[in-house]
C-alpha cells in the first residue's frame, strides 16, 4: 500500500518515511491540498493531509472520484473538512485526538512574553548595534491576572505556567477543569474575564459557537493596555476589528500564531510575490504585534504523536477497526 502525504514539512519528512518504514510506503508532497491538487490523488486509496488542507465538497468529490477512501488528517481540528459530505461519499475521516498540549502552551507562553518584554524589537535593534533600552519597558507577571478561554488539556498547560509566575487566575469553559480550579482558578462570564484580565489567552476549538468570540464588544471590553494571544484557530478573533482597536492604539501587546484567512499562506514562501490580503499586511505593521505561522504545534515531541497517531488511524483502517480518531467511519 502506498500512502499520498500531503502538505509535508520539510522537518516532517524524515520522521514520516522513518514511521511508515516497513509497514507502508509513502510519497510525501510538500504542496497543499486544495482544489487545484486534488487529482494528484487519483489512484490513492488512503491520503494524509496537514491542518490547512481544504477539504471542502469539491475536493471530496475529485478524491471519491479518483479512488481514495480513507483521509488521515494530521491535525486535531478539524473545522476545514465536510464531514457530512464526507459521509455521503463513503470516506472514512481520522483526526489526531491528542498530542502534547505543552508544545501549544508553552509556545502561547513564549508569544506572551515576547510582546511584553519587546523581544523582536529588541533583537532587531542589537542587530545594528542600538543597545537602548527606549521603548522596550515591560511588566512582571507575578500578581497580574490572566483570563484562559478553554481550559481543556492545552487550557489547563497553560494555566499551570501563570500558576508558576504567580498570577491570579480567571477561566472561561463550557465545562469547568477540576485541575485549573485545584490551582485557585475562578470561573467567570466572559464579560468579567475580558475586563479584569491583564492577559487573554485562546484555548477553545473553533466552533460555529465560538466564531469571532473576540469580536468588537469583546475587544472594547478588555483593558487598553492588556494582552492578547491566539494560538488556537484564527477564526476565533475578529481580526478586521482587532486592527481597528490596534490602529486606536489599545493594547500592550497582541501575539498572533493563528490567522483566520491564513488558508493559502501560512506553511508557504510569500516573500517574493507579496500577498494581496490588506488586513494582514496591516496587521504585522503594528510594533506592538507578534505574528507566527502556525508553529504552537510543531516540536519533536508534537510532531512525533501526531504522525504516531496517523500510522495508527491507517493501521486501524486497513484492519477495519475504529477508533476515536474516526470521525467518519466509512459505511
Amino acid at each position: 500500500m502506498e500512502i499520498l502525504a500531503f502538505g509535508v514539512q520539510s522537518d516532517e519528512k524524515p520522521l514520516i518515511e522513518k514511521a511508515f518504514e516497513g509497514l507502508h510506503e509513502v510519497r510525501c508532497l510538500d504542496v497543499f491540498l486544495n482544489r487545484d491538487t486534488a487529482p494528484i490523488a487519483a489512484g490513492y486509496e488512503i491520503i494524509s493531509t496537514s491542518v490547512n488542507a481544504d477539504l471542502s465538497a469539491p475536493v471530496l468529490q475529485t478524491l471519491a472520484a479518483g479512488g481514495t477512501q480513507m483521509i488521515a488528517q494530521r491535525s486535531t481540528g478539524f473545522n476545514n473538512i465536510d464531514l457530512e459530505v464526507a459521509e455521503r461519499l463513503a470516506l472514512r475521516v481520522a483526526r489526531v485526538s491528542y498530542y502534547s498540549p505543552y508544545s501549544v502552551a508553552e509556545f502561547a507562553w513564549t508569544l506572551a512574553m515576547a510582546v511584553n518584554r519587546r523581544i523582536i524589537r529588541a533583537a532587531s535593534r542589537t542587530r545594528d548595534f542600538d543597545f537602548r533600552l527606549d521603548g522596550l519597558l515591560g511588566r512582571d507577571m507575578r500578581g497580574r491576572t490572566v483570563g484562559v478561554l478553554g481550559t481543556g488539556k492545552i487550557g489547563e498547560a497553560f494555566t499551570r505556567i501563570a500558576h508558576g509566575f504567580g498570577m491570579k487566575l480567571l477561566g472561561w469553559d463550557v465545562v469547568e477543569n477540576p485541575a485549573c480550579a485545584e490551582l485557585g482558578m475562578e470561573y467567570v462570564a466572559k464579560e468579567r474575564l475580558f475586563a479584569e484580565a491583564d492577559l487573554v489567552s485562546l484555548h477553545v476549538p473553533l466552533l460555529p459557537a465560538t466564531q469571532h468570540i473576540i469580536d468588537e464588544a469583546a475587544l472594547k471590553a478588555m483593558k487598553d493596555d492588556a494582552i492578547l494571544v491566539n494560538s488556537s484557530r484564527g477564526g476565533l478573533i475578529d481580526t478586521a476589528a482587532l486592527v481597528t482597536e490596534l490602529r486606536a492604539g489599545r493594547f500592550l501587546g497582541v501575539g498572533l500564531d493563528v490567522y483566520e484567512a491564513e488558508a493559502g499562506l501560512f506553511f508557504l514562501d510569500k516573500s517574493l510575490e507579496g500577498i494581496d490580503d490588506d488586513t494582514l499586511a496591516r496587521l504585522v505593521t503594528f510594533p506592538n504585534v507578534v505574528v507566527t505561522s502556525h508553529q504552537a504545534y510543531y516540536t519533536e515531541d508534537a510532531v512525533g504523536q501526531i504522525i504516531d497517531a496517523t500510522v495508527k488511524n491507517v493501521t486501524d483502517y486497513l484492519a477495519r477497526r475504529t477508533g476515536e480518531n474516526v470521525l467518519v467511519p466509512r459505511s
